[in-house]
């Protein structure tokens, strides 16, 4: 960020001698404090006419409007948003349902009042490097408090409940009982599902414990619209002697925190961290007694409708849907093959039909490190790391193809599909291609006979 600094520096000199101030506010200023690396850096001009800032901004580089009835312009070439201050007023329920009116000479106390939460109230003088603090942000912040700033504007943007718990999560911090009591209240029906999911993307990839963001959600009883599924998770039981840490709620959240610490490995950590949630989602509709013992036959297989319900609130990216149920799908295979120290040929069979073995894998670890047992068993990853190798070892092995098949004399048609697949069984099972190419071939002829 250095020379979004300079240049930042360079804007509120220039600023300073047309008789106004700069700072830097929001997020840049929290985290600063925090001592946290940060990618983004806001600053807001106070004291001079817009006319005036689009006139140094101009001298400086090529300006950019971001969006210029909200005040807010940037320069080619550097990540620096900058920022007049506004005012706001909601008009209607949804996240962008506001009036904004630039308004420079507004003041600070008035700029930050707009904003939601203390922490992020926070600025900061550019030149002088003084802190400017209205509403206790910096108690708050020493505190680790998520507070909101102001009764009457915070209730107009919906989107603030989850980000007060995206925020709770991210920083390990607690949510002032105001504030959950004003959350509450408010309605989050007419959020569009990617802020939503903006959120909950933020709360599960940056977190440390993802679960804090669904029990302070949990918390604020706001579960019920956006998260009916991962709800339907409390007061489900499960098998004390597996499962001691109590119901699936309790569970799937310790396989969150599990899986945080495991998600860099996967292919995709976001796509991973919502398979790590959803993955238990069949044990709300399969639970049942049996003969004293509780049992979620078939749990894996129907959760899938239920996780795709839940995603389709927030995406239609066919990909991301289809790695979630591929996982949901397999999650409780790796540790299974692994206690009965199944076969190499079984072990390849199911990383072949995984979107990402080592994403499955960590799945399987975070599933299984993610509850309380009486019955501990040891760790089932040195065997599938080991098996995974064998499996990616046979992979790079040279196979029988379609062109092999044609230059072998077969013709194409539905028989060759059948063969193929037939050849990939013998790859799998780690047989030699000529070999492999001949056992085709004599396949091929049984196939003709038929």
């Amino acid at each position: 960020m250095n020379q979004e600094l300079q240049m930042a520096r360079r804007i509120a000199e220039l600023v300073a001698q047309h008789g106004g101030q700069a700072f830097f506010v929001g997020g840049y200023v929290r985290d600063s404090l925090l001592g946290r690396n940060t990618t983004d850096m806001d600053m807001e001009v106070h004291g001079i006419a817009p006319a005036c800032l689009e006139h140094i901004l101009d001298t400086l580089g090529q300006r950019i409007e971001i969006g210029k009835s909200f005040g807010i312009y940037n320069l080619k070439g550097y990540n620096l948003d900058i920022a007049m201050p506004r005012r706001e007023k909601a008009w209607g329920m949804g996240h962008r349902d506001f009036s904004v009116e630039v308004d420079p000479f507004i003041g600070t106390k008035s700029a930050a009042m707009r904003r939601d939460f203390t922490i992020n109230a926070l600025m900061q003088d550019i030149l002088s490097g003084q802190i400017i603090d209205h509403f206790g942000g910096l108690e708050d912040l020493s505190s680790g408090v998520i507070r909101h700033v102001n009764d009457t504007s915070f209730p107009e943007d919906p989107l603030r409940v989850l980000r007060a718990a995206q925020f709770a999560a991210r920083f390990g911090f607690s949510v002032a009982q105001e504030t959950v009591a004003l959350c509450r209240r408010m309605q989050l029906a007419f959020l569009p599902g990617e802020r939503i999911a903006g959120e909950l993307k933020k709360a599960i990839t940056k977190s440390e414990c993802p679960s804090i963001f669904f029990e302070i959600l949990r918390k604020m009883q706001q579960l019920d619209i956006w998260f009916p599924e991962v709800k339907s998770l409390i007061d489900v039981p499960q098998n004390p002697v597996y499962h001691a840490e109590g119901d699936v709620w309790n569970h799937t959240m310790m396989v969150l925190d599990q899986a945080a610490l495991l998600r860099k490995n996967a292919e995709n950590p976001y796509w991973f961290m919502l398979a790590a949630l959803t993955h238990d989602f069949g044990k709300a509709i399969c639970t049942e007694e049996k003969n004293g013992v509780l049992h979620s036959y078939d749990h894996e297989q129907k959760g899938i409708p239920l996780a795709e319900a839940f995603l389709r609130r927030f995406t239609r990216e066919t990909r991301l849907i289809g790695y979630v149920k591929n996982m949901v799908l397999l999650h409780m295979k790796p540790n299974t093959l692994a206690h009965a120290n199944s076969a190499v040929k079984a072990t390849n069979r199911l990383f072949d039909q995984s979107v990402d073995p080592e994403g499955l894998i960590c799945l399987a670890l975070a599933d299984d490190r993610g509850r309380i047992t009486s019955q501990p068993a040891p760790s089932t990853e040195p065997f599938l790391r080991e098996r995974l190798v064998i499996f990616r070892e046979y992979m790079s092995r040279p196979y029988v193809g379609g062109r092999d098949l044609l230059e072998a004399g077969l013709s194409p048609g539905a028989e060759l599909s059948e063969i193929l697949d037939y050849a990939h069984k013998l790859r799998l099972a780690g047989v030699e291609k000529q070999s492999a190419l001949r056992q085709c071939l004599s396949y091929a002829q049984t196939l003709a006979g038929k």
